[in-house]
């Protein structure tokens, strides 16, 4: 490890025990013994993890926790805090501050040892290997060692342990990819270890192979029956024992453990609830002979403040308590779903069959009797924290099968989706065909009727015109107008179905020279107008040269018909780059028109001025439009009343 843990204690006795059970487990030390050693310390180098006391002789441990974070190079390193503060109000504060563990003292120096490593395995960055590791138990350092090597020449990276304890230890923190254990082990043996194994959730999915020297063939059945995969006896080469590890990990897959799930064998933390000052220290005593990491409330108050801050793997709950009582503080537990599923125990001294019964349906996970003797106890608050482990490993599968099932129901119901918007899609693209081809059938077969009715109104005013009256004359003139008008209704009709039924043919467009050629047509139709027409020069695009020349026609015709009240009137046509894309424009300073009508300008039929004011059929800009969205860019205007239009538009790329 190339960062080590800094050690911050006033007490040489406490700073010397500390180092010398850190670095027993290979974690390097620093020690300093106030807070201004400790800023120094720092401030000089980086460390992995801080263990700090929260009363030193020149600082407060809590409020320099609190400068450290506002340091950039440590405001990362985890810290654990160890106090003699019997009160919880002071672990609160700690957690609260950013502590990641607050540790009572006397401390229990596995349970310190074992969350040490896990915060400097959160700061360390592991790199990812594909080898896989093989952890040995074996108390013979002789065949361990020839086992090792013999392990490792077939590229396997190995742990060893000389015990069962030891070993149970190394697989809870290293999480190997199998184990070996010997049959026979100082402390428990290795059928014991594999039952450990097999009851951890952590755990029990590790490929399992059982030694032996004995040649009783009992032997191997006591194997299998602890849960071993597989047996060898160790007189049998070290290739032999090489081999049936490889087929144990090529059997098991990926089924090294669930790597999310806490291990039985992990640190862990049990709260115990008590007013009575002697049981809980002798409680507190009794499970931190497991390797449990105590943390003791008074009262119910004082626990449900601690567990907003500090998560627990166990609560031990008295019954009889000044204030809120066991019961009421059980179900208020159980009515928050962060500590909910934490099971409670409840310990009464009275031996009493309906307090049991109230106590459960309160909501409690056991109900004990309290006793000198805490081995009932110990072995009750194992059971449960196992019965957790299981339950929050089948929550969290649950949860991964939902999420799956969510997952695949979003698919299906999107792949449901996107083959009804084609076929929604399909079918409207047919309905416009359709719809277009009526409507152009329609209007081509209105405009022989209408020429009629035109051509006969004419013929009237010219011959007859003599017999009418002048109301008569003028209402044949009526007449006459409308026929025009619809024809013209109908001839953009028209022009509207071609630019969307046409072929498009992209190719170079000079449209300068379009403009240029619609303005002298304009002039052409009305030749007393005097309009200042600018056009710009260069003005060029990729796009269909019949459909862009029609954009112009209407564009370059609306502003020559806003502009003629003016007689400054002016029309000038060009270009600019914004953001990599060419947007052309075509500006005018006619009539104008108010902004907040600005969304129906290109709708068909949309007309922002009367009929009476400016002749039109309202369908020109949509037109335009559509000339536009084939060439894939978009159009816009802006405008003022009286003070004239600008339109805009792109083709080839879409501005935001």
């Amino acid at each position: 490890m190339t960062e080590p843990v800094l050690i911050v204690d006033d007490s040489l006795t406490v700073r010397m025990n500390l180092a010398e059970i850190l670095e027993a487990e290979g974690l390097a030390t620093v020690l300093c013994a106030t807070g201004a050693e400790a800023r120094q310390a720092l401030a000089a180098k980086q460390f992995s993890l801080l263990i700090l006391d929260v009363l030193l002789p020149d600082a407060d441990g809590v409020e320099l926790l609190a400068e450290i974070h506002a340091m950039p190079a440590a405001k990362d390193t985890a810290v654990m805090l160890l106090s003699t503060e019997a009160e919880v109000r002071h672990r609160i504060r700690g957690l609260k501050t950013g502590a990641d563990e607050y540790i009572g003292k006397p401390y229990e120096p596995q349970y310190l040892v074992a969350r040490a490593r896990e915060l400097v395995r959160r700061r360390q960055t592991v790199a990812v290997t594909q080898q896989e590791t093989v952890l040995l138990v074996e108390d013979s350092a002789t065949f361990r060692e020839a086992l090792k090597s013999a392990l490792e020449t077939a590229s396997y990276a190995v742990l060893t342990a000389s015990s069962g304890e030891e070993g149970l230890r190394i697989a809870a923190e290293q999480r190997p990819n199998a184990i070996i254990v010997d049959c026979v082990l100082p402390g428990i043996d290795g059928p014991t270890v594999i039952r450990r194994i097999r009851l951890d959730a952590a755990l029990r999915r590790l490929p399992c192979l059982l030694l032996t020297a004995s040649e009783d063939q009992a032997e191997e059945l006591r194997a299998l029956d602890a849960g071993a995969d597989s047996f060898v006896r160790k007189e049998q080469e070290l290739a032999v024992i090489v081999a049936r590890v490889s087929a144990l990990l090529r059997s098991a897959g990926a089924s090294d453990g669930d790597r999310d799930t806490e291990s039985l064998l992990g640190p862990k933390k049990v709260l115990a609830v008590d007013d009575s000052e002697t049981f809980l220290q002798e409680l507190a005593r009794a499970l931190r002979g497991d390797g449990y990491e105590v943390v003791l409330a008074r009262s119910g108050e004082e626990a449900l403040d601690l567990l907003a801050v500090q998560s627990v793997e166990c609560i031990l709950l008295d019954v009889l308590m000044p204030g809120i009582g066991g019961e009421e503080t059980c179900r208020r537990l159980k009515d928050q779903p962060v500590v909910r599923n934490i099971p409670v125990l409840m310990l009464t001294a009275l031996e009493d069959r309906n307090a049991m019964i109230q106590g459960l349906s309160a909501g409690a996970d056991d109900y004990i009797a309290k006793s000198s003797d805490f081995s009932v106890l110990r072995a009750r608050v194992l059971a449960q924290i196992r019965r957790k482990q299981f339950e929050d490993e089948n929550r969290r599968i649950r949860d991964q099968l939902l999420r799956k099932e969510i997952e695949a129901m979003e698919a299906r119901a999107a792949q449901k989706g996107a083959e009804e918007r084609a076929a929604l899609v399909e079918e409207l693209e047919f309905k416009n065909k359709e719809l277009e081809a009526f409507s152009y059938s329609v209007a081509h077969d209105l405009r022989a009727p209408l020429r009629g009715i035109d051509g006969f109104s004419l013929l009237l005013l010219d011959e007859y015109a003599h017999r009418l009256d002048a109301a008569g004359r003028e209402h044949l003139e009526a007449v006459r107008a409308c026929a025009q008008q619809m024809g013209q209704l109908i001839n953009d009709l028209l022009n509207l179905s071609r630019v969307t039924r046409s072929e498009f043919q992209r190719a170079d467009v000079d449209l300068s020279a379009i403009a240029r050629v619609t303005g002298e047509r304009l002039h052409a139709r009305d030749k007393a107008r005097r309009v200042a027409f600018v056009v710009e020069d260069g003005i060029r695009a990729k796009g269909d040269e019949r459909l862009i020349t029609i954009a112009y026609e209407n564009l370059l015709g609306n502003a020559w018909k806003f502009t003629g009240k003016r007689a400054d009137a002016r029309i000038v046509a060009g270009s600019f780059e914004r953001d990599g894309c060419t947007v052309y424009f075509v500006r005018d300073n006619g009539a104008g028109f108010d902004m907040a009508y600005a969304s129906k300008l290109f709708g068909v039929f949309q007309r922002l001025h009367s009929a009476d004011e400016f002749e039109g059929t309202g369908i020109g800009l949509a037109i335009v439009q559509r000339v536009i969205k084939r060439h894939g860019g978009r159009i816009w205007a802006e405008g003022a009343v009286g003070k004239g239009a600008t339109f805009f538009f792109t083709l080839e790329n879409e501005l935001s």
